[in-house]
């Protein structure tokens, strides 16, 4: 690997071809499948799958034992906290075949998946959304909202910082680092003027 310009350790297989951004670690007994594609500066943990067709933005952080099946798309900056789990089939049998039936599942820019949540294909995550440990995600989950348990429930909403907002009407403000919001029709986004 002393040609490439990113890190894989010598336990891990990389599969030809496939893409890796410049400064991406890949760290032991993980498995990267040939079509996939991963962006800079990214951090597979340990005993990490990426499957084939699956595509990885920038900067993400993926903790160990954390599989990313066909079907699994992830945008820049997505936190996948350790022993997460996607899946891409909604009624898998052993006996039968449904690779024709892999639902796509979208996570979008900034989001982090708790450790030991479960994410079921389908979904879509929405930027800075916040998914806690343990909760199984079973429809869409909107931008900034936190949701936690079994089937997962919106129960507040998250700043881009990863702390919890206290929303009290529709002009939200981050207590920690000051950024604006505005909450409108069980929506929130940033204030005017400001990019996700």
């Amino acid at each position: 690997m002393a040609d490439k310009d990113y890190f894989v350790h010598e336990s891990s297989c990389v599969d030809e071809p496939c893409q890796i951004g410049a400064g991406t670690k890949i760290w032991h007994f993980s498995h990267v499948m040939k079509n996939s594609v991963m962006g800079r500066n990214c951090n597979l943990g340990q005993n990490v799958l990426v499957s084939s067709d699956v595509r990885i933005g920038d900067n993400c952080k993926i903790q160990n034992n954390v599989s990313l099946y066909t079907g699994v798309v992830l945008e820049d900056d997505v936190f996948c906290g350790p022993s997460m789990v996607f899946t891409n089939v909604f009624n898998p049998r052993s006996e039968v075949v449904r690779k024709d039936e892999y639902r796509k599942t979208l996570v979008r820019r900034g989001a982090t998946l708790g450790a030991n949540c479960t994410i079921v294909c389908g979904t879509t995550i929405g930027s800075y959304a916040f998914v806690g440990a343990g909760a199984v995600v079973t429809r869409d989950v909107p931008d900034f909202a936190l949701v936690m348990g079994v089937p997962s429930r919106q129960t507040g909403w998250m700043c881009r910082c990863g702390i919890r907002l206290d929303v009290e009407g529709a002009d939200v403000k981050c207590d920690a680092c000051g950024t604006a919001y505005r909450l409108h029709a069980g929506a929130l986004t940033l204030a005017e003027g400001r990019a996700l």
